[in-house]
């Protein structure tokens, strides 16, 4: 189970005063622990199911699905 701050894949599906909180926090939190680490996946601000799908497929995952979303949350169930 993966739990993320809710979010849409393009910056113009976040525009609710959630969304621009959690970009706030990942701009100054996430993105620059993301560049500090080693490999080439930082997905920036606000991922999206998709691109959080993507990125656990690229580390071995066969299925993936999104198992609840609210406007706080997303739970995506991966498995191997």
């Amino acid at each position: 189970m993966l739990v993320e701050p809710f979010a849409g894949a393009r910056a113009e599906d976040n525009e609710a005063p959630v969304a621009r909180m959690y970009y706030a926090a990942s701009v100054a939190c996430c993105v620059p622990n993301a560049v500090s680490q080693p490999g080439s996946l930082a997905l920036g601000a606000q991922a999206g199911p998709e691109n959080l799908a993507e990125a656990l497929r690229r580390g071995g995952f066969n299925s993936v699905r999104v198992a609840m979303a609210s406007p706080f949350n997303l739970v995506m169930e991966a498995r191997a």
